[in-house]
């Protein structure tokens, strides 16, 4: 095929053939599961009429209060008073703005933790019949903080990485558009959690990849290895869940979820799990499948008369350095999440095999074992992928020798 020709390769050709029906199939899989409404217990859990103002801390003030169960110490007993802390504060949104009111802040919170003029979140229960109206501590206000951090994430990222960034950015934007539209609804109106799972990931992984590194073939076949990946992925969870005896009902939480959800409750927590192993794995998989692609693309560039297993090895020395890498990194993640857990484990001298064997523990494990092993299957998979694509292609000398002339040049 002559260099610069508009005739659509072989490669071209079986890519789009992959691509095209799988991107199809995720688009009518979400409109055939396009979230309704949310279950009837789901619903009932909101308290109609509860608003969420800010308000600003002008005072505080430390009282005793009665112990309760959470108080308990390690020896069992129940102190009879403990400290507590009573804010004052004036309301800043809503309605009530400029009211002031107090409230009792949460456990452990000291006057050092809440000065003068810190913004707070406020529950406010509005009279209903005989109950009066309630003012209580929800949580502090983030908001402004929170957003200053993602506008230097944003600047910094566009900095460095231009419209590169920028086209990221956007791409993590819709991201979170198909979590927060289709994902998160879809679940509450009781939908298959791991379909869900599926179909939302592959939407996103098709707007992220092709967003933030155009269309072209090493994007595609990145796209194939990610795909195929999280194929993998749901699998192994699907088997791994049932195998471990995985019910996804591990702490209060979830065990509150799975009441309000309903009789099938069990059941959805089940898939719930699933569908977080498979949207846990979409941000590692588009990292290796995309860098892995990459490599080969740069390696086919710089040895155009490498042969295909000769680019597939020295691609293959590249991800198995991203493996290790890789491994190292989800498992100090996890440890890092884990770290108040790991410590009551500590403090309750759990053995080694109770606490890993926990259902707490080994929802993780499984998640993170799952993980990594779509995650490892992916590399040679894309790789193997992208060396017959590449070299499918002719290789752009004079683009070559532009790259190579400068670091000749400094070498002499």
């Amino acid at each position: 095929m002559r260099l610069g020709s508009r005739t659509t390769s072989t490669s071209t050709v079986v890519l789009a053939a992959v691509l095209i029906p799988v991107g199809i199939a995720a688009l009518i899989g979400m409109f055939l599961l396009w979230p309704g409404a949310p279950r009837a217990a789901a619903r009932e859990v909101t308290v109609v009429g509860v608003t969420y103002p800010t308000a600003e801390v002008t005072s505080t003030e430390e009282s005793s209060c009665a112990g309760t169960t959470e108080n308990r110490l390690p020896d069992g007993t129940i102190p009879a008073t403990v400290p507590c802390l009573r804010v004052h504060a004036t309301v800043t949104s809503g309605p009530a703005a400029g009211r002031p009111i107090a409230v009792w802040a949460t456990a452990m919170l000291t006057a050092r933790d809440i000065p003068r003029g810190t913004s707070i979140v406020v529950e406010h229960y509005p009279a209903s019949g005989q109950d009066p109206e309630v003012w209580a501590w929800h949580d502090f206000a983030r908001s402004f903080p929170l957003a200053t951090l993602a506008l230097a994430f944003a600047v910094v990222t566009i900095a460095v990485a231009r419209m590169r960034g920028l086209r990221a950015l956007v791409g993590l934007g819709i991201a979170f558009a198909v979590v927060g539209t289709f994902i998160l609804p879809g679940l509450l109106a009781g939908e298959d959690p791991l379909l869900i799972g599926l179909v939302g990931s592959t939407v996103i992984m098709y707007a992220v990849l092709y967003l933030a590194h155009g269309f072209s073939r090493r994007t595609s076949t990145a796209l194939v290895g990610t795909v195929s990946g999280l194929a993998v992925t749901a699998g192994l969870g699907v088997v791994a869940a049932t195998a471990t005896h995985v019910t996804g009902i591990s702490s209060e939480d979830t065990y509150r979820l799975a009441t309000m959800i309903g009789a099938d409750g069990a059941d959805q927590l089940r898939g719930l799990f699933l569908c977080g192993v498979v949207l846990a794995g979409l941000g590692v998989l588009n990292d290796v499948t995309i860098t892995q692609a990459s490599a080969v693309w740069e390696l086919r560039s710089s040895a155009p008369d490498a042969s295909r297993r000769d680019l597939f090895s020295r691609a293959m020395r590249i991800g198995r350095d991203h493996i290790a890498s890789t491994v190292y990194t989800i498992a100090f993640a996890y440890a890092g999440a884990a770290l108040p857990v790991l410590l009551l484990v500590q403090v309750y001298r759990l053995s080694l095999v109770q606490t890993l064997t926990s259902g707490q523990f080994a929802e993780e494990i499984v998640r993170t074992l799952v993980g990594s092993i779509g995650l490892v299957l992916a590399i040679p998979l894309t790789t193997a992928i992208a060396t017959l694509v590449a070299t499918s292609e002719p290789v752009d000398r004079r683009r070559r020798h532009r790259v190579a002339e400068p670091l000749s040049h400094v070498h002499h």
